[in-house]
């Protein structure tokens, strides 16, 4: 196992039984042989997308998909080409979201920029220029648990008739160059009027978030609030160890103060972030620079917006040897936030108020979307 599924795994694990939950009674994949079931969704374009909107396809093949999941994200492009090939040969393809994204913790989102919301849906499609519908059945749930959708991404790919003829994986290549290229062989087959020499797969990715996971959500959340809050004096010393950024780690650095509205008004956009990413290759340092004889208030404020991560007040009066040591672009005012790569390089950095997702963007840009 990979360091980045252990993280996953004692992630969980730290949760403790509760996350062994069932999917909802009875769920299970619709059978071979089986009719689509219909459905009447929004999508991401604004209009809502029917079943009987693709009636004249020849195929149909339906993705059980999301924003946040690695393996899912991982598939994009697949789908996206898969769409781009088979548009002239009568193949409709659809994605479907069935996560309720209420039912999402924080830290399953350690390798998106982007939750399961419709909203953030609109984003990731956007983004990725999909070339399909995307759409949203996290309100109810009812599509995905009629179709059966264990994983995402769950490949259903139904013949002219709508009875299902392949459910399953993609491929079995993830990251890595496929051996079996399973929805691409069973969509030739029903192309060409032939068995599906392999019907069914297994599915691999992250499971389906239903409703009944939101109380496990609040109870993360709780969990983490209660988490102790420290602030500790840092010099000028400490802050060009920082810095250099030794380790292997990429490093939030936000610099802020108690008389600062705006640095207070972001600070729970950094919590976020941290129960995000942290396990990961991340870490959150804040900088106070309040008087350190004010280091209480600065605590105090730390405290209020649950801040546990890295927290230093400055130990110096000397700002230019300050901005020195930590950056020497930096021109002065705050909140100022870099994040620094292993080694200490920059590769990111904003004076005044962020844009979270921009930041999110930037440290998955450099953490990396899949395992």
């Amino acid at each position: 196992m990979n360091l980045a599924r252990l993280a996953i795994v004692l992630g969980l694990l730290a949760f403790g039984p509760a996350l062994a939950q069932a999917d909802p009674p009875g769920l299970k994949p619709l059978d071979i042989g089986a009719t689509a079931p219909d459905f009447d969704l929004p999508g991401v374009d604004g209009s809502n997308h029917a079943l009987k909107d693709y009636a004249d396809a020849r195929a149909l093949v339906v993705v059980f998909t999301c924003n946040h999941c690695p393996t899912a994200q991982a598939y994009e492009a697949r789908f996206a080409k898969l769409h781009d090939d088979y548009k002239s040969k009568g193949v409709a393809v659809v994605a479907i979201s069935p996560n309720d994204p209420e039912a999402v913790r924080l830290d399953e989102l350690g390798y998106s920029d982007l939750n399961d919301s419709f909203e953030e849906m609109k984003l990731r499609a956007s983004d990725q220029k999909f070339p399909f519908p995307y759409l949203y059945d996290g309100e109810t749930q009812e599509v995905s648990k009629a179709y059966g959708a264990l994983a995402t991404p769950h490949v259903f790919i139904f013949d002219a008739g709508r009875k299902l003829r392949y459910q399953g994986r993609f491929d079995d290549g993830e990251v890595k160059t496929p051996k079996s290229h399973d929805a691409i062989n069973a969509l030739e087959a029903v192309l060409a009027g032939k068995p599906v020499e392999t019907p069914t797969t297994r599915v691999f990715g992250c499971s389906t978030k239903w409703s009944d996971k939101r109380d496990e959500a609040a109870r993360s959340l709780e969990k983490w609030d209660a988490e102790p809050v420290a602030i500790e004096p840092i010099d000028l010393g400490g802050v060009a160890k920082l810095a250099k950024n030794e380790g292997d780690k990429y490093t939030v650095v936000n610099v802020w103060a108690t008389w600062c509205g705006p640095c207070v008004q972001e600070l729970p956009e950094f919590v976020t972030m941290n129960r995000m990413y942290r396990g990961r290759p991340f870490r959150l340092v804040t900088i106070s620079l309040d008087d350190v004889a004010k280091k209480a208030d600065a605590l105090n404020v730390l405290k209020a917006n649950h801040v546990a991560a890295t927290n230093y007040i400055l130990d110096s009066d000397d700002r230019d040897a300050f901005a020195e040591a930590l950056d020497s672009e930096w021109p002065g005012p705050v909140p100022y936030t870099l994040i620094l790569a292993p080694g200490g390089e920059v590769v990111y950095r904003k004076s005044g108020g962020i844009d979270p997702l921009e930041v999110r963007r930037a440290i998955v840009a450099k953490i990396g979307r899949t395992y």
